[in-house]
């Protein structure tokens, strides 16, 4: 946890501390109602400080979450004292204390934390921060341009952190559901010899052969020929993917894609790993229940009511034939086509008349 650039000047006055003997028991999200009495050392971002008074309390956030820690005048030296009122949001704390339950009208039911609190007898400044761009809040209404500029601080709010775990018990997950059917994982070259595929090719300059570039792969296809002929009869990797094309909503210039060869096999027994694998991925990531077989479509049955072979299926609008109805049709577009032997449809909109 480092000192943030922000907008401002850093907090006057605060010499720093080393973490020194001090080791972290618990995380700022996991302290509960049965964790009274017990003597902890809490380590973490400030999120917001309240000064009451005398009486200062702080949220101390990490990644689980928050907890509320207290500073009261009778349990701390002055010294100690004035630093954690010095405390701005980001700033980076080390405190020791004791859980204490909250009194009745004072739990915070919104919070997993929000039963007890730390009644703080000794504190660390690790870091202090500048100002930060923006607040670091679930619900941020700041412009993504901002955000990017300082995704160190984006990274910290809770739906961006949630989403870089999930991704990683993903990758854990696949990984496991793979390797458990006697896949074998292997990395590919990311700088191979440029292939003819659908997708343009970054290139690298070579350093040692003037003149000649590498390119970095679009997809690692070749190499899943060579393992299939190697003998590697089942291989898997988490591959990285490039693509020096014009950006699109759904293209970026790099996507990760997981490359599955097998030897040996039908297209039924692809399928059925492939569902297993999704109904495995999604219930152990997100609690959702799949039940395979998937629903399947030919390539002309997905053209004739959807008009793409990828279709949204959750688009429930499809392709109505209405060749027939404008047969006779006056207007001259409609006449030509079927005249041509071709089709007319549209989309039936209900109650969109």
């Amino acid at each position: 946890m480092n000192a943030d650039k922000g907008s401002e000047t850093e907090t006057p006055g605060i010499s720093l501390d080393s973490m020194g003997d001090w080791a972290r028991t618990h995380r700022a999200g996991e302290l509960r109602k049965t964790d009274a009495g017990s003597s902890v050392i809490l380590m973490g971002w400030v999120h917001r400080t309240r000064d009451h008074g005398g009486v200062v309390f702080i949220d101390l956030r990490d990644h689980t979450g928050l907890t509320q820690v207290v500073f009261h005048p009778e349990n701390l030296s002055q010294d100690a004292l004035s630093r954690a009122r010095a405390m701005r949001a980001e700033c980076v704390l080390a405190v020791r204390g004791t859980v204490l339950n909250r009194p009745p009208d004072m739990v915070n039911a919104d919070l997993p934390t929000g039963e007890v609190e730390v009644d703080v007898t000794d504190v660390r400044v690790l870091n202090v921060s500048k100002t930060p761009p923006f607040p670091v809040e679930d619900d941020t209404d700041v412009s993504e341009e901002l955000r990017l500029r300082y995704r160190y601080l984006d990274l910290r709010r809770t739906p961006l952190q949630e989403a870089l775990r999930l991704r990683s018990k993903v990758t854990l997950e696949v990984r496991k559901y793979l390797s458990a059917r006697e896949f074998i994982e292997v990395e590919t070259p990311m700088m191979v010899r440029p292939t003819p595929e659908g997708a343009r090719d970054y290139i690298v300059p070579s350093r040692l052969h003037p003149g000649k570039f590498y390119a970095l792969p679009q997809s690692p296809q070749l190499y899943k020929q060579i393992l299939m002929i190697s003998g590697v009869d089942r291989y898997f990797q988490l591959a990285r993917c490039m693509r020096d094309e014009d950006l699109r909503a759904d293209r970026q210039p790099e996507h990760t894609q997981i490359d599955i060869e097998m030897a040996y096999v039908t297209e039924e027994d692809v399928y059925a790993l492939v569902e297993g694998l999704l109904k495995h991925v999604f219930k152990t990531c997100m609690g959702v229940e799949l039940t395979p077989p998937f629903p399947r479509l030919t390539y002309q049955e997905s053209m004739d009511r959807y008009g793409t072979d990828k279709p949204d299926l959750r688009f429930e609008l499809e392709l109505v034939d209405v060749t027939q109805t404008v047969a006779g049709s006056p207007f001259k577009v409609f006449a030509d086509t079927v005249t041509r032997g071709d089709v007319v449809k549209g989309l039936r909109v209900p109650d969109g008349a």
